[in-house]
């Protein structure tokens, strides 16, 4: 018996219907986004096409009115005037990168530890999951007083160091506070990760005589792996956008720790909009490619377990079984 035609009709109506109630449900939320990020960041790319206000070099004259330039703020950071945008491009990379490693490896070792039964595990994850509680300015003014010429790092350390003054121990200083501050966020979500793999998944390893180390490589990193790469992707965008640990730690209009984010925010400060916004830009779509690619080559999982989609293959032999099921 050969289907009717009703089935199919309904089943499209069925979904035009679920996807009419979904895009519903998801307006509100696309509206927000559209005030809040959209917006903003229209403003800025029409800001980046002027210049600042002063001397008119075609006339000679002061203009009160920002004239318009086109992409000459962009063009300018391949010229000699680029030089700062660069430093601040190498600063954020440099300092995302290691931070992350180390965050990474730390948050790693801080969910076994608190994934383990051990007596007053509560209050061990209670005392790992602090520094992340803190807020950044706080944390902030706290390894600045460590870091002082008097304080606590050099009276551990040998020598005195100058730790907030222009230099390579200046970097050291924002990573060490920014892995202090941020580590327990990759522990949790790694935690979360854990706590999802079973027991007995263990129990097999150790009768087939896995070690620890064996069980850790084979087992653990890989069921974590989704955890964890949404915890590295989170850690990795907002330390691309570093801003307030280097500008209170340290201060503002250091070349050795200046990033992207604080130099948009000079550039501002000093009534230069446009180009401000021309790093503000740029910073965007630095951490769009950098997350796009992280998601494509690594298979981040941002929005839940997705299941790959089935090819083209499969999905001809799932129709022809439906055929023939229904005939």
């Amino acid at each position: 018996m050969r289907p009717t035609g009703k089935q199919p009709a309904s089943k499209s109506a069925a979904k035009a219907e679920s996807i009419k109630f979904g895009s519903l449900l998801v307006a509100p939320t696309m509206l927000v986004l559209a005030v809040v990020v959209a917006y903003p960041m229209l403003s800025a790319v029409r800001q980046s096409l002027y210049g600042p206000e002063g001397i008119d070099s075609r006339t000679g004259f002061v203009s009160d009115t920002e004239p318009f330039v086109g992409l000459q703020n962009y063009s300018a950071v391949f010229t000699e005037a680029g030089g700062r945008f660069w430093n601040a491009f190498g600063n954020t990379a440099f300092l995302t990168a290691t931070s992350v490693a180390l965050e990474t490896a730390l948050g790693i070792g801080m969910a076994l530890i608190m994934h383990r039964a051990l007596r007053g595990r509560a209050l061990i994850r209670a005392s790992i999951l602090v520094p992340w509680a803190i807020p950044t300015a706080i944390v902030a003014l706290l390894w600045r007083w460590i870091f002082n010429a008097d304080g606590v790092a050099n009276a551990i350390l040998p020598g005195t160091t100058l730790w907030t003054t222009e230099g390579f121990h200046a970097k050291l200083a924002v990573i060490f506070a920014e892995t202090w501050k941020t580590a327990p966020f990759i522990g949790l979500l790694v935690l979360a990760g854990l706590q999802l793999i079973p027991k007995e998944t263990y129990e097999a390893a150790k009768v087939d005589g896995a070690g620890p180390w064996r069980r850790f490589i084979s087992i653990t990193l890989p069921l974590v792996k989704p955890a964890l790469l949404v915890a590295v992707l989170f850690r990795i965008l907002d330390s691309l956008r570093m801003f307030d640990m280097p500008y209170v730690l340290i201060g503002a209009r250091k070349e050795s720790v200046e990033t992207l984010s604080m130099l948009a925010h000079d550039e501002a400060m000093n009534v230069r909009f446009g180009p401000g916004a021309a790093y503000a830009v740029l910073l965007f779509l630095f951490v769009f490619l950098v997350a796009f690619t992280f998601v494509k080559v690594l298979g981040a999982d941002v929005v839940g377990d997705a299941a790959p989609a089935p090819s083209r293959r499969t999905r001809r032999k799932a129709r022809a079984r439906e055929e023939v099921s229904s005939s």
